[in-house]
């Protein structure tokens, strides 16, 4: 396994991340425990989690996924050898009214509720790493490309930076981190941290793949010179870059063939490029899925890559990832392929 340093911190984190969404959903607390455990024995020491999971998110299931890393934590012991990060919800009202009715704000109130309640999930007195899952404001974000100016009203990020800062001192968590972020919000949150002596983002968990290299656009130059590394979730765009889901097939039990509205990374520009990408991958002689992961890794801006699998197959493929090396030829061919097809599914 390789390693990189957690923003400014002492803290080493595997490249590799353990993504965690599924569990509680299309993964037994079982099938969790396998993957934790053979994680952990491959070196990643970096789980990521949050409240709202399992995905997709149902009342039934929220929380659940912290639970079982809970019970795995409280089973296994050794709680000082992981890296464990979760994340409070953003508003949504339409999509999660049962929590905190949809209206979350980044205020003092609902950033205790929800740290303490996951902190009794998940069996644990504090946090690594607590992130905004999105952003509590109108922006462009989850896939949503441009900007469109509102009167929307949020707490202001000042005072958010306090609130957390409230949990940092009270050892409830060590650092902070933001998801889903646009250059703007990250570069807030870091000149209010360093006006006023508050926490300072360590890290910005947004999509990063070859179907969505939007991060380098603008967050890229602010992740390598703020030391606010990317954590890239989706990099195999919903497993579509290993090509299984290629000439309309759906897999039993694939993400896509049990929830046919997770659309975002199969349109057909998405398609066109990824069969282009997996033709790469086989022209030389390596797995699609691996080839796409471990051109993630190698990013300069990047702090480590989430991986998530439902079977054990895949998690090892993900994980061996970490050992795959692209020659200047094929990472010539993957920006050839990007060119042509630049950022199909943003």
């Amino acid at each position: 396994m390789k390693y990189h340093k957690l923003g400014h911190t002492d803290i080493d984190v595997s490249v590799i991340c353990l993504g965690t969404m599924t569990w509680g959903e299309q993964n037994t607390a079982a099938q969790a425990f396998e993957q934790m455990d053979y994680a952990v024995s491959q070196g990643v020491n970096f789980f990521d989690t949050a409240e709202l999971y399992a995905i997709p998110p149902r009342a039934e299931t929220y929380g659940r996924t912290e639970e079982i890393i809970g019970e795995w934590l409280k089973a296994r012991g050794g709680r000082d050898q992981v890296v464990l990060t979760s994340k409070i919800a953003g508003p949504g009202e339409d999509w999660i009214p049962y929590i905190r009715e949809g209206r979350t704000r980044f205020n003092r109130q609902h950033i205790v509720a929800a740290l303490d309640a996951s902190l009794q999930r998940l069996q644990t007195d504090y946090l690594d790493l607590y992130q905004l899952h999105w952003p509590e404001r109108q922006t462009n974000f989850f896939g949503k490309l441009g900007f469109e100016p509102s009167d929307d009203d949020f707490t202001p990020v000042h005072e958010t930076l306090q609130a957390l800062n409230e949990q940092v001192q009270a050892g409830k968590i060590r650092y902070v981190g933001l998801s889903n972020e646009t250059p703007w919000g990250v570069m807030q949150f870091l000149s209010l941290a360093e006006q006023h002596q508050l926490p300072r983002v360590v890290s910005v968990q947004n999509p990063y793949s070859l179907l969505n290299r939007s991060y380098e656009v603008g967050l890229a130059e602010v992740s390598w010179r703020e030391q606010a590394g990317l954590l890239a979730y989706s990099p195999l765009g919903f497993g579509v870059l290993s090509g299984k889901y290629l000439a309309g097939a759906r897999p039993e039990g694939a993400r896509l063939s049990l929830f046919a509205d997770y659309t975002r990374y199969s349109n057909e520009a998405a398609i066109a490029a990824t069969e282009k990408y997996v033709a790469l991958a086989r022209q030389h002689q390596l797995d699609p899925a691996q080839m796409a992961l471990a051109y993630v890794n190698t990013r300069p801006f990047l702090t480590s890559t989430i991986i998530g699998a439902t079977t054990m197959e895949q998690l090892k493929s993900n994980v061996d990832s970490i050992n795959v090396t692209l020659s200047s030829e094929l990472v010539e061919g993957i920006e050839a392929i990007h060119n042509d097809h630049p950022n199909p599914s943003p």
